[in-house]
């Protein structure tokens, strides 16, 4: 390709050729397309070259949001000196670890095991048939603090590589051989007991912060599936220990400058213990993991705080995160004009001048935004720490940050990474989905449906196959294991909000192919690629709960929710496999596994299933209006919306239905109306209810 471009780089005005990332989709590998080093996609290309050449590789992976992926580009991928090191002697590879989770994951877990932490940028120098042996995160350009520079490595390398390869050569091997043998042949299994439940709310009672919330030392994270599983564990074991917990995290992160009052949503995670000084780069998994835990919380609770917290969120998500197609963007950037923070900060001048003196003043003091500022360089987080009465909903506030609001979206740039991942949009369908349900809010609902058409359409192969990644008019990469499962689970949330049996057929249909796709026959669980995915140095396994829940902990909920929902004997059989295989792997901290620990309490908690027979003049008015069957069962509606009981499915059948629904719930085939209305049959604790036309007759 000849295109070329006009760039500053170290201050000098040059032309810069575009190297081979200029024909990506990726905005993170776009953003190094006019890098000076010559970098490659991964591929054949780039490893053929290796081999040819016999040159190490230099292997990049990281995000277009990442703030120190941003340093060490403008530090040394953009610095010549460093561009003339990797293009002379090796093979230099960019990932974007989004695009490519299990390239990332395969390295990460190399970086952790051999560095003890791990992190973006990662960076990783390895043989050209992909064996590494040197694992780092960010590198400056030259040393620091304690830190080898890039330049000092490279040049070593080089070096070593030219005289003595040997070493580099049997790193490479033994740590590929110990990788593979840990990872492919992980066998544990145990049973699925309560002792796991109670000794991971006594660990994270333990790390528990009671001042602020929030679990462990900063930096904090949300962690919202921890608090799930809390919640849980709250309404079923009636313990205010864990709802305490919930509620207190929920309350402080909110406070704190986590949140951005101005434009909602939360940011990523917090530098310190009081949720203060956030990183500020937002991501569409937090928002969506906090959107839907705000929601169960206020369905909980009632309070008003966690209603209009998730609206919040899900007003910024519609109006700044969701393509015109329907689907969701997948972050915003942390830095503004190369700053991190700059978006999001203000000084007081700057609101006298927006708002007026008066109502400055007051914005000021509600917000701590202060002359001495209470961040860096004399600039303030809006926060809501210090303030003794917090009113969510006050208009003078919300008028105020409005206004506040169009000024900061035409202050500063900020960056949107607008590529639409599959498992991520699925986590937010499942969002707008149970906050449809619970807030009755049709407009969530449809939301919620059109993302999932943007899914079907658009990230769908004609064989039922999930891509990873939309971008461009581009749908790439097959489908990893999260995507199965977080699709599988937010077909199942429409389901349940809308009763509309095309979801629930949807997620029946796509467990199959994940259990042919990645299911483990040997030592169960299921691989993160599938088994026609290129093979990299090993399959990995994940189990453990990061910022967002593992693969393996959602396909463990889904295959336990459709058994309850279906009793079907295959979704039965390999539910309890998945959850004996996941007991098996977080015995030793089940803290760490809180999605694992939700998965099962779907099994070891008493469980109610609902089977609503509606009546020929209920079906007959659902057939005359363009609306979905829930909405002709007020009672139905009504109690769903109002009770958080998380182990309850229920299934609606109607005269148009019914065929469907048959097919995937066979024993629901003889189910009929009594006395000619709708009727509810009702089991609980493995045991079942005489048919009644009253919902609430058993509660």
């Amino acid at each position: 390709m000849n295109t070329t471009e006009h760039v500053t780089n170290k201050g000098k005005g040059t032309t810069r050729i575009p190297n081979k990332l200029v024909d990506e989709k990726s905005p993170y590998l776009l953003q190094h397309a006019y890098n000076p080093v010559k970098w490659h996609p991964w591929g054949d290309e780039a490893f053929e070259k290796a081999k040819s050449e016999n040159k190490p590789i230099f292997l990049s992976i990281g995000y277009s949001t990442c703030h120190w992926c941003h340093v060490m580009a403008h530090e040394s991928f953009e610095d010549d000196e460093v561009a003339a090191l990797l293009n002379e002697s090796f093979v230099s590879i960019k990932v974007d670890k989004e695009e490519r989770p299990d390239i990332d994951t395969v390295y990460m877990t190399i970086c952790q095991v051999t560095t003890g932490s791990g992190g973006w940028p990662l960076t990783i120098l390895m043989t050209p048939d992909k064996k590494p042996f040197y694992a780092a995160t960010y590198i400056p350009k030259e040393a620091q603090y304690g830190m080898i520079g890039l330049c000092d490595l490279l040049t070593q390398v080089k070096l070593q590589w030219a005289n003595d390869p040997g070493d580099m050569l049997r790193t490479g091997a033994q740590l590929a051989d110990i990788m593979k043998r840990e990872f492919e042949a992980s066998s544990d299994s145990a049973d699925v007991t309560k002792d796991l439940i109670n000794l991971a709310v006594t660990q994270l009672n333990q790390s528990f912060d009671h001042d602020y919330g929030g679990f462990g030392n900063e930096p904090k994270f949300p962690s919202p599936h921890n608090l799930m599983f809390l919640l849980r564990h709250a309404k079923l074991e009636n313990d205010e220990k864990s709802l305490f917990m919930v509620e207190n995290t929920l309350k402080h992160m909110f406070r704190g400058g986590i949140y951005d009052h101005i434009g909602y949503g939360f940011s990523r995670y917090s530098t310190d213990a009081k949720w203060m000084v956030p990183h500020f780069e937002k991501m569409l998994y937090d928002n969506a993991l906090l959107a839907l835990t705000f929601t169960e919380a206020y369905q909980y609770t009632k309070q008003k705080l966690y209603f209009v917290v998730a609206e919040q969120i899900f007003e910024y998500i519609r109006r700044e995160m969701t393509d015109s197609e329907g689907g969701f963007y997948s972050a915003q950037d942390a830095d503004s004009e190369g700053e991190e923070g700059k978006y999001y900060t203000f000084t007081t001048d700057e609101i006298m001048k927006v708002l007026g003196n008066a109502e400055g003043s007051f914005f000021c003091e509600y917000f701590d935004i202060t002359k001495e500022g209470n961040f860096e360089n004399g600039v303030s987080i809006p926060n809501l720490i210090k303030s003794k009465d917090v009113n969510v909903d006050n208009e003078r506030i919300v008028r105020l940050c409005n206004a506040l609001y169009d000024y900061r979206r035409n202050r500063y740039k900020l960056h949107t990474d607008d590529k639409i991942l599959t498992s991520w949009n699925a986590l937010m369908i499942t969002a707008f989905a149970t906050a449809g349900k619970v807030f009755q809010t049709t407009e969530y609902i449809d939301t919620a449906k059109h993302a999932m058409d943007f899914i079907n359409s658009k990230l769908m192969t004609e064989d039922d196959r999930l891509l990873v990644r939309y971008r461009d008019n581009d749908a790439s990469f097959y489908g990893h294991l999260d995507d199965y499962a977080f699709y599988c689970m937010a077909c199942i949330s429409l389901y349940e909000a809308t009763f509309e049996v095309d979801y629930l057929k949807k997620a029946t249909t796509t467990a199959y192919h994940m259990i042919q796709l990645f299911w483990d026959d040997k030592y169960g669980g299921f691989f993160l690629n599938a088994k026609d995915s290129e093979q990299l140095l090993y399959r990995p396994k994940e189990v453990y709960d990061g910022a967002i829940p593992s693969g393996n902990s959602v396909a463990g909920y889904v295959l336990q929710r459709l058994a309850n929902i279906t009793a079907n004997q295959d979704f039965t059989e390999f539910a309890s496999k998945q959850l004996r295989f996941l007991a098996g792997q977080v015995k030793d901290y089940p803290a760490g596994h809180s999605f694992s620990l939700v998965a099962f309490m779907q099994k070891l908690y008493p469980s109610k299933e609902i089977v609503c027979v509606a009546s020929r003049n209920a079906s007959s008015r659902a057939n005359d209006r363009d609306t979905s069957d829930l909405e002709n069962h007020i009672e139905l509606s009504n109690y769903l919306s109002q009770e958080f009981e998380p182990n309850t499915v229920v299934l609606l059948k109607t005269d148009q239905n019914m065929d469907a629904l048959h097919g995937i719930a066979d024993f629901t085939q003889d189910y009929r109306t009594i006395n000619d209305k709708t009727t509810y049959y009702i089991c609980e604790n493995h045991h079942c209810y005489a048919p009644t036309n009253e919902l609430n007759c058993y509660k």
